[in-house]
């Protein structure tokens, strides 16, 4: 294993996006990710390589990527444990390289899930053989998570964790998929199986008891502590199943700001954190939900006061009452709303009202045709999106415009 360190790997082009009732377009994941790169996220899991609706996108991405556009940043697929799966993802996906492969570990599932049918040893089959299938078809980096890693006896978990290892696995997902544990018996679960298995760990929590993101630190903890490095799962704002994953940036302003960590657990430096405004008000309009006003770092009490007591103090010396300062996380500069006359690019735009939009973005275009070619398809992104389209989204479509094509474009 090399120096240890911990490293983000955020889920919500994967995970997120499973939130009931909430979902993004192709082109909004695709935002997303050219923010997340920008951020300095080291890895996303952009995606299910094996289902249809996403081919397209996902090729486009990795495009971006053969590009040098989403760099260095890594894109990740997702499986579960099943072979024919694993074919498919590498037939409709073949410039794929990393991939999460996935099963259900606790006593609970397997009995639940499988009806009983299946025992430890079947499951421990299943997940070698999906891997050594990864790698037969073109994989370069293969991880295994185990499902509800939480309520899954230590003992199996290692044997599972050692068996993936010898198929070629290079790190495991410990998933506390009900989001069941507490950081002190997450801290010592993680510890035990690094020093038993010397694998590298993520950590993929759930915040069903409010505690994601405090197991999600709390296992980093424990990794880095037995000598191994760690990717900690996000979603941006928190997005996720039931009560959401563990959030981004309360993720990383616990490894910068919290006492006992920021000297002792080393953070991937490519982290930017003051792009993180920008990001997480772009999943918000993405997924149309409002950032919470209480949100730590980007909510809109974030660095309000209004109390005597805490005003004077905050005005004072802003470390009184502010563990940080809001210039950090890209806060602080104003915003201009417009209140009077606007022109938006929509799915009946045209070309004059096309024009002074993209004029004021300082976009030029070499003649009508290309001009008329763009408005097409920005046209196409605004059904696409059900939304008018964002400064990232219009220059996005200018600039690759065959990408934006092709990612927009799903055949049933």
């Amino acid at each position: 294993m090399s120096e240890p360190c911990i490293h983000i790997l955020d889920v919500t082009n994967r995970d997120g996006v499973q939130t009931s009732r909430l979902g993004l377009a192709k082109l909004e994941k695709t935002i997303l990710n050219l923010l997340l790169n920008e951020l300095g996220v080291s890895q996303s899991e952009f995606g299910f390589p094996f289902t249809r609706h996403e081919t397209n996108y996902l090729n486009a991405n990795l495009e971006l990527a053969a590009r040098g556009t989403i760099s260095p940043m890594i894109l990740s697929g997702w499986c579960t444990a099943r072979t024919r799966e694993i074919e498919s993802s590498f037939t409709l996906v073949p410039a794929l390289k990393h991939m999460n492969i996935s099963v259900s570990t606790s006593p609970q599932m397997i009995t639940g899930k499988f009806s009983g049918g299946k025992s430890l040893t079947d499951i421990i089959a299943m997940m070698t053989a999906a891997v050594k299938a990864a790698y037969a078809r073109g994989a370069e980096y293969v991880a295994v998570n185990a499902e509800d890693a939480s309520r899954t006896p230590l003992d199996d978990l290692a044997a599972f964790i050692e068996a993936g290892r010898e198929a070629g696995a290079k790190r495991f997902r410990y998933c506390d998929t009900l989001g069941c544990d507490d950081p002190r018996t997450v801290y010592d679960r993680i510890r035990t199986l690094v020093e038993r298995t010397k694998m590298n760990v993520e950590m993929h929590c759930h915040n069903d008891l409010g505690m994601a993101v405090a197991n999600s630190v709390a296992g980093a903890q424990g990794a880095i502590d037995a000598g191994a490095s760690v990717w900690i799962n996000t979603t941006v704002n928190g997005m996720g199943e039931r009560a959401g994953n563990a959030d981004m940036l309360s993720v990383l302003l616990a490894l910068r700001h919290a006492r006992g960590l920021e000297s002792r657990y080393p953070l991937d430096p490519h982290i930017d954190l003051s792009k993180a405004w920008g990001v997480a008000k772009y999943a918000s309009y993405a997924f149309s939900v409002p950032i919470p006003i209480n949100q730590p770092g980007v909510g809109g009490n974030a660095f309000a006061h209004e109390s005597g007591i805490h005003a004077d103090g905050a005005l004072k010396d802003r470390r009184n009452y502010e563990l940080y300062h809001y210039e950090e996380l890209g806060r602080g500069e104003p915003e201009m709303v417009e209140t009077g006359r606007q022109i938006t690019v929509g799915e009946y735009s045209g070309i004059k009202g096309f024009r002074n939009v993209y004029d004021k973005l300082e976009i030029e275009f070499k003649d009508d045709a290309e001009a008329e070619k763009i408005l097409e398809l920005a046209r196409y992104g605004n059904v696409h999106t059900q939304k008018p389209l964002t400064v990232y989204e219009l220059k996005f479509i200018a600039q690759y415009p065959e990408l934006a094509r092709k990612i927009m474009t799903v055949t049933p």
